[in-house]
């Protein structure tokens, strides 16, 4: 471990900047809060903005219920033109003159909303044979890929003035906003590619809420640290229990403890003794408990 880290544990919610991976991100705010351990929760495309958390210490272990959350994002594309990355990075490959009006736009919305299916897109960090397909997408190289299923919550039309539109996206995990705007637009008869992309939620957090590195790296490190969430916070979705200090050794121990209530439960449960701190997640096994990941206490 580096001299003069820390181990802090907790969550950060980053307002990432434009022009920034999620991993310059996560190391940028690791090295500001010194903290030993960091790990992010879900990659935003470098041209995208926005709500990225960044767990730290003991809340890395739970950073996998943060990448299964549906997301929600404001992203503004430009109707008319495709581009061979989806987005303002790349580089123009095919445009029409066709632009549909905002009725016809919002009916093609529509039509995307409830479970799809989505072909990933090449210019993604998905992996073929240990390499990102990004990598053989700037060889000119197309590899084969499998749509996978994805919920589409609800889309919004926030402005609509042609080339320009803005729409607010609510949607599951696993979702590729640049590719789902191209469909949205060939489905209006036209074609798009994405301009700028914010993500503003994401399991129940909000932008809102969010700092900006420059932000942060300008606070004292006791004002940084009111800025570090609990590690449960990402876990409220998940029912509560106290248990008495044997059973949470039991636990620990890698052993079942008995449980009566609600057995019909079968997702996990936040632990917690009987002073209130957190101890970790369990799940519901017949009427006893088994610990999934607990906290290093």
């Amino acid at each position: 471990m580096a001299k003069n880290f820390r181990q802090i544990s907790g969550v950060l919610l980053l307002d990432k900047a434009s022009g920034v991976s999620s991993n310059t991100a996560l190391q940028q705010v690791r090295h500001c809060l010194r903290a030993a351990k960091a790990g992010h929760t879900g990659v935003l495309d470098p041209l995208a903005t926005g709500l990225l958390p960044i767990c730290l210490g003991e809340a890395t272990k739970f950073a996998q219920y943060l990448l299964d959350a549906d997301k929600a994002y404001i992203a503004t594309l430009k109707l008319g033109e495709q581009s061979d990355t989806g987005d303002a990075d790349g580089k123009i490959i095919t445009t029409t003159p066709h632009i549909p009006d905002e009725q016809t736009f919002q009916a093609a919305c529509n039509a995307f909303v409830g479970e799809i299916e989505q072909t990933p897109p090449m210019y993604s960090a998905l992996k073929f044979q240990g390499k990102a397909l990004y990598e053989y997408a700037r060889l000119g190289i197309e590899i084969e890929r499998k749509k996978r299923q994805i919920v589409i919550h609800h889309i919004d039309i926030l402005e609509f003035n042609p080339p320009l539109v803005t729409i607010f996206v609510s949607c599951s995990k696993g979702t590729y906003i640049r590719v789902l705007a191209e469909d949205v637009a060939k489905f209006s008869g036209s074609l798009s590619h994405l301009t700028a992309l914010r993500r503003v939620q994401t399991a129940g957090f909000s932008i809102e809420n969010a700092i900006t590195f420059n932000e942060l790296q300008n606070l004292s490190e006791d004002e940084q640290e009111k800025y570090i969430l609990p590690v449960d916070c990402m876990l409220q979705h998940f029912p509560e229990i106290r248990l008495p200090e044997n059973h949470i050794l039991a636990l620990q121990q890698g052993k079942c403890v008995q449980f009566q209530q609600n057995q019909d439960i079968i997702h996990p449960f936040r632990v917690y003794d009987m002073e209130n701190r957190f101890i970790g997640l369990a799940k519901n096994l017949s009427g006893s408990l088994k610990a999934l990941r607990l906290m290093s206490i």
